[in-house]
Parts: structure tokens; C-alpha cells; sequence
């Protein structure tokens, strides 16, 4: 019922604000937030899907899954893995690098994950972007997907900038100061803001 009343809520506000978003809505979901002890794996997976479409990513995902006992993603057995093996799920060295990286310094307590929780969005980005090969990009979809924080724009997500380009009839790609100005209006729902533009890059093409 919560939830009902708070999607309601996210409509109402971008039809008051944003007649434009408010029309392109077709599906809106609650954003679930992750158990703090899956933000490894989650981060992995966010390291994986990075330049790749979710179909080829989810595909290297359920072979690098498959190399943990019963596919518990856990970053100690993570240490464990050779990079060789984690290359043989189809991850590019670069990405290989990274996991392995990331493991070591959650096993080192370099970075705590439960201490995220805790944090501002810029923050918990700010913290994440100090570990090799997780940018803002990665950061963001992180927050967004796995802390569930819900104002949080991705500027260097391209669909997202499609998505705008095409909705608000600009001619060539939208600058930052553009889309800063029409994001700005979404707050404090950015993050279901995106989930409405993605959708329209999957129905449009």
C-alpha cells in the first residue's frame, strides 16, 4: 500500500513539473533496496555491465557466477579465483583487473560496505570512485540499483541522453547545462525520472 502511494506520489510530481515525462510513463516500480551483504556481487556485476548491452553482459554475468561454489558471488573466494579464470567468463582484462582489485581491498577492509548506508549520495560516489575501474557511471548505477537512492542522475549515461535528445526535440545531443536544467525539475524522484527515459530508448529504439 506504501508503495502504491508513494509511485503515486512520483507521478503526480512529474505531471505537475514535467508534462512531458509524466506522458512517456508506461511502468514504475518501487526502487529495492539491496542487502548490504550482495552490494559485492551487485558491484561486480555493475563492473561487468559496463559498456556492454545487457544482453551480452548478462550473459558474461551468469558465467562468472558459475565459477563460485552453489553461485555465491563472496569476495574472499573472489581473491581466490585466478584472473585467468575470471577472463574465461568472457570479461576483458581491464574488467578482470578490477574484480580482483575490489575484492582484495572489501577483505582488507578498505572499503566497508556497510558504511555506504550510512553516507550522502555524493558521499557514498565519492567513496566508491577511489577503487580502480569503478567511475561515476558505475557509482551511480550502484546507488541507484543497490542503495535505492532515488534523486540521483547519471549525466554520463548515454541512453540517457538519447532518451532526452528525442523526447525534448533537440536537434544534436543536449549539453550538460541543458539537461541540468530539465533534470533539476525531476528532484527529489531523478533516479525514477531515468527509469521512465529508459524505457522510452527501449520502446523507440
Amino acid at each position: 500500500m506504501a508503495e502504491n502511494h508513494l509511485l503515486q506520489k512520483i507521478k503526480n510530481h512529474f505531471k505537475k513539473v514535467d508534462i512531458i515525462l509524466y506522458a512517456s510513463i508506461k511502468d514504475l516500480y518501487p526502487l529495492e533496496k539491496a542487502s548490504s551483504k550482495d552490494y559485492f556481487k551487485k558491484l561486480c556485476g555493475e563492473i561487468i555491465n559496463q559498456q556492454l548491452s545487457d544482453k551480452a553482459s548478462a550473459t558474461i554475468y551468469e558465467r562468472f557466477q558459475k565459477l563460485y561454489p552453489d553461485r555465491r558471488i563472496t569476495p574472499e573466494y573472489t581473491t581466490k579465483l585466478t584472473h585467468e579464470e575470471i577472463r574465461a567468463a568472457g570479461t576483458s582484462n581491464a574488467k578482470a583487473r578490477f574484480i580482483k582489485s575490489l575484492a582484495q581491498k572489501v577483505v582488507n577492509k578498505e572499503l566497508e560496505f556497510e558504511k555506504l548506508d550510512n553516507m550522502t549520495d555524493e558521499e557514498a560516489i565519492r567513496e566508491l570512485t577511489k577503487i580502480k575501474g569503478i567511475g561515476p557511471w558505475t557509482a551511480e548505477m550502484f546507488i541507484m540499483f543497490s542503495l535505492a537512492r532515488q534523486d540521483v542522475f547519471s549525466h554520463g549515461d548515454l541512453g540517457l541522453r538519447k532518451a532526452i535528445k528525442k523526447l525534448y526535440g533537440f536537434r544534436k545531443e543536449p549539453t550538460r547545462k541543458q539537461i541540468e536544467k530539465i533534470s533539476k525539475k525531476w528532484s527529489p524522484y531523478r533516479t525514477y525520472a531515468c527509469a521512465i527515459l529508459w524505457q522510452v530508448n527501449d520502446k523507440t529504439g
